[in-house]
């Protein structure tokens, strides 16, 4: 009874966190559903007093545009390429993390670094490491190019300059890019995830090995990654819900254009679709285009969690 008469109290400390959440989290969703399903619906002509009538034109309109499928196409190979890509490395780098005693704090907080510093700035740093400043002709009339520090060591090495992000650039490039800016960016949250899997682990079971005189290949395959199973679920799982909503990183390289200037639009993503219909004033058309983006992070998801349920070992 004195618990149920203090309810109250709790009630009042959580009320200014629920009112938040139902204004800027439950509104909008409702409010965006609503949009979806309001033909061609417009924000600005919506305010003049023009009515829209019920349908699902705007998810065809989505569907059929002819940068949809595009856009759809490069957010599945970022996902698809870039969550093992990162996983597998975080968990060899937090494997390694936890086996060094010394300076293991100072690594640490070095490998963390991006995950706090502005993703537009991480992007700007990638773009100039890839970029091709200029060029011009030598004495023999050959071109010589003014390459940034990633051609630099390849040209060190024998290779030849390679143009990844500057117009006249294949979209291979632009991707590879893309792929090693984003896996390095994924990396520091799955290693802290990993990294703080691996010292809960009980010690008796590396224990039992090394009597046993088990390879380090076969402690890994058997006892540490099956023990971090529940831990690389989660960062899987959460990697795929950040992949598809992966849109800073290509700004940050490519800028508003999403793309090099030969071919502008060519790296847009879901969520960069969404953005050129809100720019256009088009809401029915950004709403219905969120809407399909959140039923395949959504679908994704149940299939993770689905496999995560036969291969997790809790």
């Amino acid at each position: 009874m004195v618990e149920s008469k203090q309810q109250w109290k709790a009630w009042l400390y959580l009320a200014p966190a629920i009112v938040l959440l139902l204004i800027f989290t439950a509104w909008p969703i409702v409010n965006t559903i609503r949009m979806a399903f309001l033909e061609n619906y417009s924000g600005l002509r919506a305010s003049g007093g023009e009515t829209f009538a019920f349908g699902i034109g705007n998810f065809t309109r989505v569907i059929q545009y002819r940068r949809f499928v595009s856009c759809l196409k490069t957010t599945i190979l970022l996902c698809v390429w870039t969550v093992p890509i990162s996983t597998f490395l975080a968990l060899l780098i937090a494997v390694a993390l936890n086996s060094i005693k010394p300076l293991q704090k100072v690594l640490q907080t070095i490998f963390f670094l991006p995950y706090v510093t502005n993703s537009i700035a991480i992007g700007m740093v990638f773009a100039a490491m890839f970029n091709i400043v200029g060029s011009f002709y030598g004495t023999e009339n050959e071109i010589i190019v003014t390459a940034g520090i990633i051609n630099n060591v390849i040209q060190f090495f024998g290779g030849k300059p390679v143009n990844w992000i500057n117009s006249g650039s294949t979209y291979t490039a632009n991707l590879f890019v893309m792929i090693v800016y984003i896996v390095w960016n994924a990396l520091p949250f799955k290693i802290l995830v990993l990294l703080g899997g691996l010292q809960s682990v009980n010690k008796q079971y590396y224990e039992a090995a090394k009597v046993d005189s088990t390879p380090r290949w076969r402690v890994f395959s058997r006892i540490t990654v099956p023990l971090l199973s529940p831990m690389i679920a989660y960062v899987v799982i959460t990697g795929f819900i950040g992949g598809f909503k992966e849109y800073t990183s290509i700004v940050g390289i490519f800028g508003e254009t999403m793309g090099p200037p030969n071919d502008a639009g060519r790296l847009n993503t879901m969520v960069g679709f969404i953005y050129d219909a809100l720019s256009t004033n088009s809401q029915g058309r950004a709403s219905a285009a969120a809407l399909i983006l959140f039923g395949i992070i959504l679908v994704v998801t149940l299939i993770n969690m689905q496999v995560s349920k036969k291969r997790v070992h809790y």
